[in-house]
């Protein structure tokens, strides 16, 4: 983070339109819910342009492989698994859960054909907070060059999750979560924002091992998300590589946390995941109340970023200005040097420093 000179007006080098459509290739992305790969049940994901089919094999280990079968092409998701290996439907071909071929069951007993080469490709995959994590990188990885997954500091007695399709590339839709001007005007909602005065905050940010965070503070009680915590809630809200939003407040024992992730499914086509965990069980009987309320938030992120994304495919260029957009600039130089030090082989250097920023919002 710079000094406390006027923020600068973002280059075209940091804005370039091609960089956003890139997302990070060495990172893990949120690929769904844990839970949905229980009972022998297979996923299938779209992670940056590729088809990926996930499961937990009977040992509970977790697999996640290229959604292709090598002979003619059929989605393996499409077919059965047994807990051991999947089968293709198209003909029959079955593979292991770390992807190499098992049978060939059309072929004769007299056939010379060797299929033990033959291997559907693997991706690593992790659990952590109650999701699947996915990282598309395929050549070989230093572990700390890599951001972490998100994990909780709490057990939950209750969570909420919702994912939404959003058709904005993954950059733009990834802005959103480090945006703190557009809260005023796209979630501007009696449950979230009930005064509807514009006020200058001020809070102090500093650098986290491949992102940000704007450190612990006390927030305001006006609103009634935070009034049923009671006392004086804290919030600390963390950025970080590749897409990853990760708000965490206290009250006395109380725990909240919402945490969102952003995962690129294709170009211009990114998901959208929202995760609010808590620690105190009677908040289990608002989730019906919660619900409709987190879906009408996010899909107000969402419209708003279709719209924005339409007007940059006319014209793909950005004005970022004020300190309010500083958190934007520095998501890009963040992702910038991701690059940097993976091209150059180099541990990852964090280019931020502490900083103050004072927006109206």
């Amino acid at each position: 983070m710079s000094s406390a000179t006027a923020p600068r007006i973002s280059t075209d080098d940091a804005l370039d339109p091609r960089a956003m459509r890139e997302p990070l290739s060495n990172a893990w992305y949120c690929a769904g819910r844990a839970s949905a790969v229980a009972g022998g049940k297979m996923r299938a994901v779209a992670l940056n342009g590729e088809q990926v089919v996930l499961g937990r094999a009977k040992d509970g280990s977790l697999f996640a492989l290229r959604d292709r079968c090598p002979h003619r092409g059929m989605a393996l998701s499409k077919g059965k698994f047994d807990g051991d290996t999947l089968m293709c439907p198209f003909h029959g071909w079955r593979f292991g859960t770390d992807g190499r071929c098992r049978d060939v069951p059309t072929l004769s007993a007299h056939d010379a054909s060797d299929f033990s080469r033959i291997a559907v490709q693997r991706f690593p995959i992790v659990e952590s907070a109650g999701f699947l994590w996915v990282n598309p990188h395929l050549g070989p990885s230093d572990a700390g060059a890599v951001p972490a997954v998100p994990s909780l500091d709490f057990e939950p007695a209750g969570c909420l999750v919702l994912e939404l399709e959003v058709e904005a590339s993954f950059d733009l839709t990834t802005l959103s979560l480090v945006d703190p001007g557009h809260v005023a005007f796209v979630h501007d909602t009696w449950w979230f924002r009930p005064s509807k005065e514009l006020r200058e905050k001020v809070k102090t940010f500093q650098p986290v091992p491949h992102g940000f965070v704007m450190t612990s503070h006390a927030t305001t009680t006006s609103s009634p998300v935070y009034r049923l915590l009671g006392g004086a809630p804290e919030v600390e809200i963390e950025f970080r590589l590749p897409g990853v939003r990760l708000e965490r407040i206290k009250a006395g024992t109380k725990r909240v946390a919402n945490y969102t992730f952003a995962t690129p499914m294709a170009p211009n086509r990114t998901m959208l995941t929202n995760a609010l965990y808590w620690s105190m069980p009677a908040l289990n009987l608002l989730k019906p109340i919660a619900r409709p309320l987190m879906r009408q938030f996010l899909t107000q992120d969402q419209q708003v970023l279709q719209h924005a994304q339409a007007g940059l495919d006319r014209k793909p260029t950005m004005v970022l200005l004020g300190q309010g957009d500083l958190p934007s600039q520095w998501y890009f130089r963040l992702k910038r040097e991701a690059l940097e030090a993976a091209r150059e082989s180099r541990p990852f250097a964090n280019p931020l420093t502490r900083q103050e920023l004072r927006w109206r919002s």
